[in-house]
């Protein structure tokens, strides 16, 4: 089944609430969204129950499409309002409850987003230009240059001169082991992958350190999750508590018709920081298969070549020099 593409927010496989306690995911948010009993009509209408489970894998979001003339990675960076606007949008929230009749005016309203910006797939246009969604927010990208240091994490783990993304994926000839790769960026178009490392979303996997930190790709929907529970509220909070399979930030359901439904630890009230993850109880290896490419040891690829063909228990084992 084809994996689905994160181009927009993606809902919740089961109708949610929200409860007027502190996030436990966010550290400054005062209310936490979680998960009721109901699964989503959406979810119903989409063949939910035949769908591909795979984990969400904790870090940021990129997107792999063209651009100057060649595969480029691009970087999440949703167009947000001014402060004024998102006041006023806000204060409609308020009283109405609800965005759907608020009017934008797109010209004034928004904050102005970077050369090479472009909307993501699937954003609403009106007279010809992106609209915002229910958060107020226009989903998009922003093209990955080499030398900007906002994205420096980023650009580390490709290289366009080579054409190549540094990968970490199921090993090929033992799935229950991973492996760290290079794979052609023309491999990867039109799909999006999730950052992770050293220095992305408090680097859940322990991966690198701040000496020599390290950062890989890994394409979504890579890691399949075999036998799950039903899609039962109580059987899956279960699943996250009790399983070494559960131990995951979250899960995200690919439907045959291309939707797409997550659902995350926090959703059902559970602790979102483990100290042991699925994704790190697994060894891996590390195959470049670095002849075509004489990589600088001052870069990423150039410190990883060093360790090319070694093994390792675990992504936390893995320190370069």
């Amino acid at each position: 089944m084809q994996r689905g593409s994160v181009q927009q927010k993606i809902s919740c496989v089961f109708l949610t609430e929200v409860k007027d306690e502190p996030s436990a995911k966010r550290e400054h948010q005062m209310y936490k969204v979680l998960a009721t009993e109901t699964v989503s009509p959406l979810a119903v209408s989409a063949a939910i129950d035949n769908a591909l489970a795979t984990e969400k894998v904790d870090g940021t979001c990129c997107y792999v499409t063209a651009h100057k003339g060649l595969p480029y990675l691009w970087a999440r960076y949703d167009r947000k309002p001014t402060k004024q606007a998102e006041k006023r949008f806000r204060k409609y929230i308020y009283s109405k409850e609800n965005s759907k009749d608020f009017v934008w005016n797109i010209d004034d309203d928004f904050k102005v987003v970077p050369d090479f910006w472009i909307p993501a797939k699937g954003v609403s246009h009106s007279n010809g230009k992106p609209y915002p969604d229910e958060n107020g927010h226009i989903p998009g990208w922003v093209s990955v240059e080499n030398g900007n240091k906002q994205y420096c994490w980023h650009s580390c783990v490709v290289n366009y001169a080579f054409g190549v993304a540094i990968v970490l994926k199921p090993k090929t000839e033992d799935p229950g082991s991973l492996e760290i790769c290079l794979v052609h960026l023309s491999d990867l178009l039109e799909q999006t992958l999730e950052l992770i490392g050293t220095n992305i979303n408090g680097n859940p996997y322990g991966i690198g350190n701040k000496k020599n930190p390290l950062h890989l790709l890994v394409p979504h929907g890579t890691f399949l999750i075999k036998n799950l529970e039903t899609l039962d509220h109580n059987s899956l909070m279960s699943w996250f508590e009790h399983s070494q399979e559960g131990k995951v930030e979250g899960m995200v359901r690919h439907c045959k018709d291309g939707a797409l439904f997550k659902l995350h630890r926090h959703h059902l009230g559970l602790q979102c920081q483990l100290n042991s993850t699925r994704l790190n109880s697994k060894s891996v290896s590390i195959r470049l298969d670095l002849c075509k490419y004489e990589a600088d040891s001052s870069t990423l690829l150039g410190q990883l070549s060093k360790k090319d063909t070694w093994c390792y228990g675990k992504l936390k084992d893995i320190l370069l020099d």
